[in-house]
């Protein structure tokens, strides 16, 4: 009763906001009707292996996009909450770039629901890695914040620092696919120490965006080498080509 009666003294002093424009809400969902609506969250029938939407009705058969038919992904299953436009783009790059780390906690709760089909026993689930000047620049990694969320939600186990950034690498803006693996290309690898923790494990691996799929390519990759039994992959936001 008491825990009740509090609660309710911090709504009023506190009224909930939508987390993209602050507009009061209630409940909650943390975006308002009309925020809500902007967001492209992602439903329906969609590739199994990257999470983009695909044409058609989801009739429970596993389909894939033309992209992972074409390319091989180190990676068995792949999850995306929303597409990366519109409001989805906005929130993405107010967590990543806006010094919004408080948008991690519900972004993992829209990506819970989307990951539920990659969820397996004993799943561990690590954070794309940052590198170090990366994050003394940044002060925080979106993904890792993520991750740490999503753990927590779906009741698993993460490893804030079981895979290292073993190499800086320049930003990707404006590089076709085939650059964007060439410049990623074994620029993860377990951690020293901290990688034995992979081993005998199922892996999902989370990051914000996933656009080529190289970041999560090389990050799938050095979960793998570091013994990971099946590793799958979920991302905040997914672009898509038609975006």
């Amino acid at each position: 009763m008491a825990g009740r009666v509090m609660q309710s003294v911090v709504g009023l002093l506190y009224p909930a906001q939508c987390v993209s424009c602050d507009a009061r809400i209630d409940g909650d969902h943390a975006l308002c009707g009309p925020c809500w609506r902007e967001t492209p969250f992602i439903t329906g029938l969609v590739c199994d292996l990257c999470g983009v939407p695909l044409p058609g009705e989801d009739l429970g058969t596993i389909e894939h996009c033309d992209d992972c038919l074409a390319i091989a992904r180190p990676w068995s299953r792949g999850r995306a909450a929303m597409l990366y436009r519109d409001n989805g783009r906005r929130l993405v790059l107010a967590l990543k770039h806006g010094d919004r780390p408080d948008l991690a906690r519900p972004a993992a709760r829209w990506m819970a629901a989307a990951a539920a089909p990659l969820m397996q026993p004993g799943t561990l689930v690590v954070p794309v890695p940052v590198h170090w000047s990366r994050l003394l620049k940044r002060r925080y990694s979106q993904s890792a914040l993520l991750a740490r969320e999503l753990a927590r939600i779906t009741g698993h186990d993460w490893l804030p620092d079981g895979l290292l950034r073993a190499r800086k690498t320049p930003m990707l803006d404006g590089l076709n696919r085939d650059q964007r693996f060439a410049t990623l290309d074994e620029a993860v690898r377990p951690h020293p120490k901290r990688g034995v923790r992979l081993s005998g494990r199922p892996v999902l691996v989370v990051d914000d965006v996933m656009t080529s799929g190289a970041t999560l390519s090389t990050t799938a990759d050095a979960a793998r080498a570091a013994g990971a039994t099946s590793v799958r992959v979920m991302a905040l936001a997914r672009v898509a080509k038609d975006t």
